[in-house]
């Protein structure tokens, strides 16, 4: 018998408490930053002055405002909040016309909304979207096993550990076409990813670099962490959820096995008061945080607690739990001075305007988190499953 989240948070007093506050404090929370996303002609990502900051449509993070807003109606059946996704969803569209400058993340720009909204009300335009997003990332694929991340000149090789979140739209496009060429694309990237990024102890390489022709490792450089060799938070973040996703829509064992692993690497390391290090083996000062590697972390662990047996699952549960606690007790802003609530998201570790920032992102998997304890079934990552 699988771990049940639900029935273990409803048997918990104290728990259902704080979860119902949390609903309650996002619902008012998020219908300020609406609020505020009414008042510019650009998609919230991070905030500046009390305000959201102005972005370009085609920065990597712009799905994630629909998608929240998808999470919200979820959770609360407000139109408020499926009007804004619908608002914001047909934003995008100024990217996918621009789709020569797009990179790999495709499936956080349009999977978790797009396909969210298909799979809800099977609109038409949402499909396309979709589907157009999922054919952009299939043809970013190299024979040679990998999915190429960034454009320009002498990245053909580059591949990153953040795609393990992008190939959901893969898997996605294979079921509703009928089309296996998209899930074998996602298998093979895995694949790859299993043996050139995750590390024996579970840590993980941010950037490798093939060589492009053939396939042959070339470099892992440090990337959004400290150097090589290092260990990004987030990535170790994305990789765990990541790799847990494509066990669920492939039943590979290899991928779970291969979360599990960099779950309990990510735990080890975090334990200390659970909010996470912007690099784990950064030195002490500066002491740099990164709320977007906890929150993404913590909904990727509650996930592996749904796929694993009752006597393994808690484990996981348990560390999601007190990365979402800590997090909201320590670095939390609930009151209208901004309209984003996690305070201490770290872009990368060498871009200093980019410490302890607000973003988009880290809020929305903390949203998403609430929102299984919550017993949501549909998810963002999956959207045409409902179990």
């Amino acid at each position: 018998m699988s771990f049940d989240i639900v029935k273990e948070t409803a048997a918990n007093p104290e728990l259902t408490k704080w979860v119902n506050d949390m609903k309650a404090r996002l619902d008012q929370k998020m219908t300020y930053g609406v609020k505020k996303a009414n008042e510019v002609d650009y998609m919230p990502y991070s905030t500046e002055n009390g305000q959201w900051k102005k972005t370009d449509i085609g920065w990597w993070t712009n799905g994630f405002w629909p998608a929240t807003m998808w999470q919200m109606f979820r959770m609360t059946g407000k139109e408020l909040y499926r009007d804004e996704a619908i608002r914001t969803e047909k934003m995008l569209d100024a990217a996918l016309a621009n789709f020569k400058n797009l990179s790999h993340d495709v499936g956080f720009m349009w999977l978790i909304h797009s396909g969210v909204r298909y799979a809800l009300e099977k609109n038409a335009d949402s499909y396309d979207r979709t589907l157009f997003a999922a054919e952009v990332l299939a043809g970013r694929f190299n024979p040679n096993g990998f999915i190429r991340a960034w454009n320009g000149q002498g990245r053909e090789g580059w591949a990153i550990i953040d795609c393990m979140m992008n190939l959901p739209i893969l898997y996605w496009a294979s079921e509703v076409t009928g089309d296996p060429r998209y899930k074998l694309i996602a298998m093979k990237h895995a694949d790859t990813s299993m043996q050139a990024f995750v590390r024996p102890d579970g840590s993980c390489n941010h950037i490798v670099i093939f060589d492009p022709m053939t396939g042959e490792f070339l470099d892992n450089p440090g990337g959004q962490g400290i150097e090589s060799g290092s260990s990004w938070s987030r990535g170790q973040a994305w990789a765990l959820h990541g790799f847990a996703l494509s066990y669920l829509h492939t039943g590979k064992q290899e991928y779970l096995d291969t979360a599990k692993r960099v779950a309990h690497y990510f735990i080890s390391q975090v334990s200390d008061d659970w909010v996470p290090k912007c690099d784990f083996r950064q030195p002490k000062d500066p002491d740099l945080r990164d709320n977007a590697a906890g929150n993404i972390a913590a909904s990727g662990l509650l996930e592996i607690a749904r796929l694993v047996p009752e006597c393994e699952g808690r484990m996981y549960y348990e560390a999601a739990l007190k990365i979402l606690q800590a997090q909201e007790k320590t670095c939390a802003d609930w009151t209208e001075a901004t309209p984003a609530v996690f305070t201490k998201c770290t872009s990368a570790y060498h871009d200093i305007p980019g410490r302890h920032i607000q973003m988009n992102y880290g809020d929305f998997y903390f949203v998403e988190a609430i929102g299984k304890l919550l017993g949501e079934k549909l998810l963002a990552w999956y959207p045409n499953r409902e179990d």
